[in-house]
This record gives C-alpha cells, structure tokens and sequence, in this order.
C-alpha cells in the first residue's frame, strides 16, 4: 500500500448523496479478481452511454476535472453492500481521498485498510467545497494526515479525526497484514520468552 502523508490536489464535486457501492462499482465488474482496471468501471451507470461513449456533462469526464484526486461527495457516501471492490474502483481512477459529510461504516473502513482516506467534515464545509471546485476546478486542496487538517488556498483549516491505528497504517503504507508482519521480530522475542 502506498504511505498516505500528505496530500496537495485538485477535486471532483460530486454533488450526490446516498451513493451506495452499486452506484460506485455496479456488480457487473465484481467479476475481476485483481484491482487493475476497476477505475474503468468507476459510477459507468451515469459516465457512460448505452453505447460506452463518455457522456459529456458528467463531472469525471469534464476535461477541468481530469487528474483530480480528491472527490467530495455527499452524505452517506459508500452506504449498501460490502463490496471492496468500491474503494478499488475510486484508487484505481487516481482518488487518494474522498471528502464527505458522512460515509458508510463498512466502505469506511474498507478505505482504510486500502490506502484511500476519508475525510468526514461539517456538511456546511463540503457545500463550501463543491461551490469553491465548480467555480475554480484548479483550485488546490491540502490534505495532512499526520496533523488531520485540510487546507484551504485562502488559509483556511479544517480539522477531521481518524482512528489512531488507522492512521499509523495509512502513514506507513500498511495493510492488516503488513502491521502483522512489521511486528515479526517482536512476536519472536515474544515466543521465545521462557514460560512462568
């Protein structure tokens, strides 16, 4: 997993609320064993034509919007099924951070464990935030995990929590597994103590 420090970035306003993982992935590309690929699946229920064709008012394929790695999203961003194939979908299009007023718990933590942040503000903030990219999509947002702050171009700073532990394994580039492993030389010396 790639460490997660910092972040300076443009965003997509996703002006939605309660897109579920269907509507981020629909099952159709649940089929695919690896992660390589899925950001071409990424919400094609309304990026793409019937014929496959890019359709030209939806926000990912404006060319203002290319390249971005931040999305702001609306309330309840991730809600319905489990599916980790969501938060593949978003890390393979290039999104290292989603921006919401509120996430599901289990896309949550499934963005956690890979690599993606989510930042949960005040829905005033992210209001804010959609008017600031429509207006000016080159605008710049700084996100620091190791202080929880979102900066702004004018100064402004936006405070957002996150689970220590989480956060350790974002800064290191940590899954479950790779904590576990970073601990080996310590649950040797463990096992090796002599018993009581």
């Amino acid at each position: 997993m790639k460490p997660f420090t910092t972040l300076s970035a443009t965003a997509v306003p996703l002006r939605m609320e309660n897109v579920d993982t269907d509507q981020i992935i629909p099952a159709k590309y649940l089929t695919a064993v690896t992660k390589e690929g899925m950001g071409k699946g990424l919400f094609s229920w309304i990026r793409y034509n019937p014929d496959g064709t890019p359709k030209a008012d939806f926000v990912l394929n404006r060319s203002e919007y290319q390249g971005a790695e931040i999305l702001i999203a609306g309330r309840n961003f991730g809600s319905g099924s489990s599916r980790e194939h969501a938060v593949w979908a978003l890390t393979d299009y290039g999104f290292r951070c989603v921006i919401s007023p509120g996430f599901a718990d289990i896309f949550y933590n499934n963005s956690l464990k890979n690599g993606l942040l989510p930042v949960t503000l005040p829905e005033e903030v992210v209001n804010m935030l959609w008017d600031l990219v429509e207006e000016e999509p080159e605008t710049l947002i700084y996100v620091d995990l190791k202080s929880q702050t979102v900066t702004l171009p004018d100064g402004q700073q936006h405070s957002f929590a996150i689970d220590p532990f989480r956060k350790l394994c974002l800064l290191e580039g940590l899954d479950d597994l790779g904590y576990i492993s970073s601990k080996e030389a310590a649950i040797a010396a463990y096992e090796a103590m002599p018993p009581y």
